[in-house]
């Protein structure tokens, strides 16, 4: 009888110190399975840049509204400039994210859609009727499926062009006419200037949405050696616009713009037409989460 008291204590001892005896396999598996809680976050630096274009875009729309036309293109100006930013400075400090990709395609549609169209519509679109408000809505819709289709074709098309000319690029044709027009004291209420404020608004709209490829610049290396000649040639540029920063700034845009056609037409007079959609997918370094900005 003791001896088998003895094995009866041996069946049934008591868990040891430090160790809770689970209370069934369903603990068992939940304590082996559970994850601590992570708390989504993003990153600061990208999107306070991101942000400050989204409000000069906003800022823009406002003085258009209140008819200070010189302060909203020189908004529009300002966000092109955090809009080249944010990007790279996501890549320089290592903070991409998918977060900051959409939410940089949502600004540059309000500061490069939305803005430009309707300041533009303010300005002198305004008086056309009908034909106004659908020029505007041309380049706002121009814009919104620019950026939809950069966003889904970003890994096969070359790197070297944009598929149409970029957003920000649209909305500095759009904005520099009217800092133009306004450093000069024209009204942009005649007859005469509001078509050329229409032409300038539907050629900059369906432009965005053309095949016709414009060069990004993104092929050059700015780490690499250049000649003594090159420094001073950017001390006359930065000459140049001072001189003359609306007009000078709306220059290089149109010049810009009329580029991607002159490739164009070379292209297909040489019988080599430029094709921007490539047929392998490139591995690429992408700054502010899966975009390579400018964009845009």
């Amino acid at each position: 009888m003791a001896a088998f008291n003895r094995r009866k204590a041996r069946l049934y001892q008591a868990p040891k110190a430090g160790r809770e005896a689970p209370d069934s396999a369903l603990d068992v598996a939940a304590a082996s399975t559970h994850k601590p809680t992570r708390h989504r976050s993003i990153y600061l630096l990208p999107n306070a840049f991101t942000t400050a274009a989204l409000f000069c875009g906003f800022y823009a729309i406002v003085m258009g509204m209140n008819q200070k036309f010189e302060q909203a293109g020189i908004a529009i100006f300002i966000a092109m400039v955090l809009d080249g930013l944010d990007g790279r400075i996501a890549r320089l400090t290592h903070t991409q994210s998918e977060f900051g990709a959409q939410y940089d395609s949502l600004s540059d549609m309000v500061s490069f859609g939305a803005a430009p169209a309707l300041v533009m519509y303010e300005w002198s679109l305004k008086g056309m009727g009908k034909m106004g408000w659908l020029g505007a809505f041309i380049y706002c819709a121009g814009a919104a499926l620019r950026l939809a289709r950069f966003n889904a074709n970003i890994a096969v098309v070359d790197k070297r062009y944009f598929q149409g000319i970029p957003s920000p690029a649209a909305a500095a044709l759009v904005a520099g006419l009217i800092l133009v027009m306004t450093d000069e004291g024209i009204a942009g209420t005649g007859p005469v200037m509001r078509w050329v404020a229409w032409t300038v608004t539907v050629f900059a709209g369906l432009t965005m949405v053309s095949n016709v490829p414009f060069y990004s610049f993104k092929d050059v290396n700015f780490r690499k050696a250049v000649p003594y000649g090159m420094i001073f040639l950017i001390v006359l540029l930065f000459v140049a616009v001072s001189i003359h920063p609306p007009l000078v700034l709306f220059g290089i845009f149109v010049l810009f713009a009329l580029s991607g056609y002159g490739v164009f037409f070379w292209r297909m007079f040489k019988g080599n037409p430029v094709s921007i959609i490539q047929t392998e997918i490139e591995s690429h370094d992408e700054p502010h989460g899966g975009r390579d900005n400018d964009e845009r």
